[in-house]
């Protein structure tokens, strides 16, 4: 048995070496420095929004002590993510793990607040259940919760299984008092979604609604008792050119319903800005559907 722990023990201290390589220091706020894991070899680093308080005099320090400057590549505060870029190629790029990772796997949580890469062990306690939407309104493929002790500047660090490949990034600004870590998923969609626009995009119709009870004929009708009644229409947007009006009640997009705000923000992706999308609505007390083009914001 003594000898499996020490093998054991000795195969996680190697999976932290390994994976330390990529884990960076990140300098971009006044007091304690965050972490990065650096995403691609051609000098792409991911990291929490909030540990990156300046878009200027960004200092990144290496495994091998050395330093060099970064610069904002693109942020989704929606999500506590930000991408950097530093002038450097051949980097010892983090080893992504395909697939989900389950309810009690053990987990590594690596950070670099300071030089040297700082380790603490745990396990998943909590895989949520479909998507999740943080705070912040940002939607996350689904999230981790772990028991790891979460130390002063680990936020933007990766959370790691026993192989040291990555399954999620650690922030403590997503959830006070727990300690959450985003899947790897989301970290490859929003980075790719940064390099490529230089932010994310966000669907925009162009209405001021507020939450009302639908009518019990249109309840049973729509199988919904909440939808979102337009109050003000904006000139000239989407959904003024798309025929909404004021009064009409909101209750589905793109086939999803819309009970609530969060509802209707989280379905305004960008993916689909620019497509034509149909709008269930309540127009004096009949369903209909309109097409609407979603515009961005």
């Amino acid at each position: 048995m003594a000898e499996s722990l020490t093998e054991f023990s000795e195969a996680l201290a190697e999976s932290v070496k390994q994976a330390g390589a990529s884990v960076v220091r990140v300098e971009g706020r006044r007091r304690l420095p965050g972490t990065g894991i650096i995403w691609s070899a051609e000098g792409v680093i991911v990291t929490a929004n909030h540990v990156v308080k300046r878009d200027e005099s960004i200092i990144v320090g290496m495994a091998d002590g050395s330093t060099t400057n970064a610069t904002v590549a693109g942020r989704d505060p929606s999500r506590d993510l930000a991408l950097l870029r530093v002038d450097a190629s051949d980097l010892p790029a983090a080893t992504v793990r395909e697939g989900r990772a389950k309810v009690g796997n053990l987990a590594l949580a690596l950070g670099r607040p300071g030089r040297n890469v700082q380790a603490t062990v745990g396990i998943i306690s909590a895989v949520s259940e479909g998507e999740w939407r943080t705070p912040a309104g940002g939607e996350v493929d689904h999230y981790l919760q772990t028991d790891v002790l979460m130390y002063p500047g680990f936020s933007g660090g990766p959370l790691l299984d026993v192989a040291g490949q990555v399954v999620g990034l650690n922030s403590s600004a997503l959830v006070r008092g727990a300690s959450v870590a985003l899947p790897a998923a989301t970290l490859s969609e929003v980075a790719a979604a940064l390099l490529a626009h230089g932010r994310m995009r966000r669907g925009y119709l162009g209405v001021s609604t507020q939450p009302v009870r639908l009518p019990e004929k249109v309840r049973e009708a729509v199988g919904q008792e909440t939808g979102l009644l337009i109050i003000s229409v904006e000139k000239d947007s989407p959904a003024e050119a798309g025929g909404l009006v004021l009064g009409d009640t909101i209750v589905s997009l793109d086939g999803h319903p819309v009970r609530h705000h969060d509802d209707l923000l989280a379905l305004l992706s960008g993916d689909r800005v620019g497509h034509k999308v149909p709008v269930g609505i309540v127009r004096g007390g009949e369903s209909q559907t309109v097409n609407v083009t979603v515009g961005e914001r």
